[in-house]
């Protein structure tokens, strides 16, 4: 039943998908749809507006309108199931090649001293596993055990040149986009794997900021405290700066 109340607006044209506006959605009411913040549904918005204060754009404002009525039940369900541990199988070995898991061991000595002349003056693929995509890596993945993890944004390795010797070497990697949700997996992640530290690579672009939100909400729900660093690359591939993840 729709009712006249205070409810959320998004002006699509401001918004840029910087997720600030989730990060302080207690209600789980926003979501980053195709590089834009949306509201799943009206029953899900109370109407407060604690997410205003923190749209650096103002694409977000109150309006008054007939709505559903807000549904407190609804959002119990809503957090509960967004909270409720996932099964991420491992793909099945004989399915498609790019999801089968692998492992790569270190070059022997050996090995480094008889490699091609041109490959031996490079500093190489610092490449330890497969797959990467963050949608394809089951949480159980054996690799993941007591890792030190970089998180990286799909951009990142394109843009960084640097990429595999300051930022891949002795890492995990799990690469994606920020604007896909994956905070249930990551929190299973961090509560079963044992890892160790995260580095968290991103481009300077707004939308890029939303795998702050991805990890700080999946550290969260795992409970447990991991030391974070933020990398951020600009579009022209330089280092923009690296330290603490902000709050």
């Amino acid at each position: 039943m729709k009712i006249l109340r205070k409810i959320i607006e998004i002006d699509e044209n401001l918004c840029t998908g910087c997720g600030e506006c989730i990060i302080n959605c207690a209600e789980g009411a926003l979501q980053i749809v195709d590089g834009k913040a949306r509201m799943l549904a009206e029953k899900y918005c109370d109407g407060l507006g604690a997410c205003l204060g923190h749209c650096p754009t103002g694409a977000l404002r109150i309006i008054e309108r007939e709505a559903e009525d807000f549904d407190e039940e609804a959002v119990e369900e809503l957090l509960k199931n967004r909270n409720a541990p996932q099964a991420h199988p491992a793909p099945p070995v004989g399915g498609c090649p790019s999801a089968r898991l692998q492992t790569f061991a270190p070059a022997t000595p050996c090995q480094a001293a008889n490699a091609p002349v041109q490959l031996a003056a490079a500093s190489g693929s610092a490449l330890s596993h497969w797959p990467v995509q963050i949608r394809l890596v089951p949480p159980s993945a054996p690799f993941l055990k007591d890792a030190d993890l970089l998180i990286a944004a799909d951009c990142v390795p394109v843009a960084y040149p640097d990429f595999h010797r300051n930022l891949l070497s002795g890492k995990v990697v799990m690469v994606g986009c920020p604007k896909f949700d994956e905070i249930a997996k990551f929190a299973e992640i961090f509560a079963s794997s044992g890892i160790k530290s995260i580095t968290m690579a991103i481009m300077e672009v707004p939308c890029c900021s939303n795998m702050r939100h991805i990890v700080s909400q999946a550290l969260s729900r795992s409970g447990t405290a991991i030391p974070v660093r933020e990398v951020v690359i600009s579009a022209r591939g330089e280092l923009l700066r690296q330290g603490e993840m902000p709050s």
